[in-house]
């Protein structure tokens, strides 16, 4: 994995921009600590590169170039193909001639044969750009189901792109400034986000599967591939053993590096899956497997059964490391250092997030990164598989709106009165909501069940996935953690969003077709543990420490906080007895608390200005 940046402007000698691209070059440092490169001999365009070397380390570096019929080409590329010695064949037969064994070229020399329909034969997670020297055009793509990031920005003398928010502002021609459209972002969606905004006023993102190219017209996008309906005509048996084969091939391609590799390991339904496969195939060469697991001092003591959280990880962590015979690894977090570690997982996001949620993930990585440069992870399972509450509770699928997010009025309850009366919360929400569903393809004539279960996979692949996919790949890159997300191959999306709720729902279990697909992985405990979610630390001192934290910056007036949010409803968010979820089961008090110690520290670090 690596981080990328660049510049492309038709009005101005980009090479006189260099000192701004080192700077936003520096900004990606944790992105990519193995090498860096620069892209800076033409007035046109100019692009670097920071490496996490994965696969040829010895080889492609960035940015790369190649020659081709008499156009040159040069890419900055960060991600991972997971097919690609399949390309480098098909490209071999073409004509190509390769110089490393790095995917980056495969890549490259995918584009210089196929053009922008490159990107409709990767299987992989990437965000790349290709600067065409002499047609002086500038080739963006980012992934199918948006695992790696890619921001940008237009000013107006040119265009910048970056992997991360913090690298784009390093250019000074984009403003540290946010409208009334960012400051809805914030209060009514963060931790997530609208497909495409960056919160800052003029900084966008590129959404999942988006593509396009930057020339003297202007940037024309395009989105390259979209989930489609279609009939399923498997039996229980045929889809299960279906499942099997995509599960198991694509975990086994996400094993492929040049680098110690490792698993996340909780003892859940999904972690456990990918350790099993990752396992045997380590055992085929004679080695084990290191599992990462997290745990937090005292949960022991103060853990409480709930609803969306009927058991403690711990209790099943060591049995399946012992199943897998691994090499376990656990991380035990306490109080003060989760506390600690919301300032720089608020810079690892460049954004608020999830308090505790993100900080412990930020330190688990760190961790995780003393041992291996490569995890796998088991994020998007839930989504694609309809692992949720709000996928089984037919009362809440089937309710309008966000199931993760039904608090908009609490949310805006926050806002001061000027800025309440100019954002209408519940339209802005409802708009979100809508235009998603829609986008939804169906059949004609199935069920209702079966519609709206698309509509669900869709809201929570542009959505909730989309928190988590961000959420794993900052706090992860932060370290210099490349973690892959097999359950997140989009072919195993493309079946499912067809396979019906009865057959997800097999024996009436979350994930029953996952379960049953996967049965000879896991032992039985494993494999018929109810559904568990991230784990929370359930310390009461961390909800003190938070407390403390927030108190001491709205006793400042010149909190930037106060210049958007009540101070006394701050006040009252810390001294009453309301319980209300900000994001579904992930962020209840104790993380609303941290979410707005971390929105004042972001707008002092920014010293982001608000334009109404």
């Amino acid at each position: 994995m690596c981080g990328i940046c660049g510049m492309v402007s038709f009005k101005q000698d980009m090479r006189q921009k260099k000192c701004i691209l080192a700077g936003m070059q520096n900004a990606l440092l944790r992105r990519g600590p193995d090498q860096e490169g620069m892209f800076c001999t033409e007035p046109e365009c100019i692009m670097a590169h920071r490496r996490l070397a994965v696969i040829d380390v010895d080889h492609g570096r960035q940015p790369m170039t190649r020659n081709h019929n008499g156009e040159t080409y040069t890419i900055v590329y960060n991600g991972e193909l997971y097919n690609t010695d399949e390309l480098r064949q098909e490209l071999i037969a073409l004509g190509a001639v390769f110089e490393t064994t790095c995917d980056t070229e495969v890549v490259l020399e995918g584009y210089i044969y196929w053009g922008e329909e490159c990107v409709t034969r990767f299987n992989g997670i990437f965000a790349f750009a290709v600067w065409e020297h002499k047609k002086e055009r500038l080739w963006l793509a980012r992934d199918r189901m948006g695992v790696k990031p890619l921001f940008y920005a237009e000013t107006e003398d040119g265009f910048t792109f970056a992997s991360d928010i913090n690298s784009i502002l390093q250019n000074p021609d984009v403003p540290r400034e946010i409208d009334l459209t960012g400051l809805s972002e914030l209060i009514l969606m963060m931790p997530g986000r609208t497909a495409g905004y960056g919160v800052f006023r003029t900084v966008r993102e590129f959404v999942r599967a988006e593509c396009g190219y930057y020339d003297k017209t202007g940037l024309h996008k395009k989105i390259y591939w979209k989930l489609k309906a279609r009939p399923h005509t498997d039996n229980i048996e045929q889809t299960a053993e279906r499942v099997r084969f995509l599960v198991e091939d694509s975990i086994t391609r996400q094993l492929v590096s040049d680098v110690p590799v490792g698993t996340f390991l909780s003892g859940g339904l999904d972690s456990s899956i990918i350790s099993s496969v990752a396992a045997r195939s380590f055992r085929k060469k004679g080695i084990k497997l290191p599992t990462f697991s997290l745990d937090y001092k005292s949960n022991d003591r103060y853990f409480q059964k709930s609803k969306f959280q009927p058991t403690s990880d711990s209790e099943f962590i060591g049995d399946m490391a012992e199943y897998l015979e691994s090499e376990s690894f656990i991380t035990a977090l306490d109080t003060p250092e989760l506390a600690a570690a919301l300032v720089p997982a608020m810079e690892a996001r460049g954004l608020p997030g999830m308090g505790d949620v993100d900080s412990s993930m930020l330190l688990f990585c760190k961790d995780i990164r003393s041992h291996v440069t490569v995890a796998l992870s088991g994020e998007c399972s839930d989504e694609i598989f309809g692992g949720y509450p709000w996928y089984r509770d037919e009362t809440i699928r089937m309710s309008e709106g966000f199931p993760w997010a039904q608090s908009t009025a609490y949310r805006q309850s926050f806002l001061n009165d000027e800025l309440s009366e100019l954002i209408d919360g519940r339209a802005y929400v409802d708009k979100a909501y809508r235009n998603t569903v829609s986008q939804a393809e169906k059949l004609s004539g199935e069920s209702i069940a079966d519609s709206r279960t698309r509509e669900m996979m869709l809201l929570n692949l542009d959505w909730f996935m989309q928190n988590l996919l961000d959420r794993k790949d900052r706090m992860s890159m932060y370290s210099s953690l490349e973690v892959r997300v097999p359950f997140c191959d989009y072919r195993i999306a493309e079946y499912l969003y067809n396979v019906p709720w009865e057959y997800k729902d097999y024996k009436g279990y979350e994930k029953g077709l996952l379960r049953e697909a996967m049965k000879d992985y896991l032992p039985e405990r494993i494999l018929w543990r109810k559904k568990s979610p991230y784990p929370k630390t359930h310390n009461p001192a961390y909800f003190h420490a938070v407390s403390k934290m927030l108190r001491k910056i709205i006793s400042d007036p010149n909190a930037p906080v106060l210049s958007i949010i009540k101070k006394e409803r701050l006040e009252q968010l810390l001294t009453g007895t309301e319980s209300v979820q900000w994001y579904g089961q992930l962020m209840a008090k104790p993380q609303t608390i941290a979410f707005f110690v971390q929105l004042n520290e972001w707008m002092k670090k920014y010293d982001v200005k608000i334009r109404i």
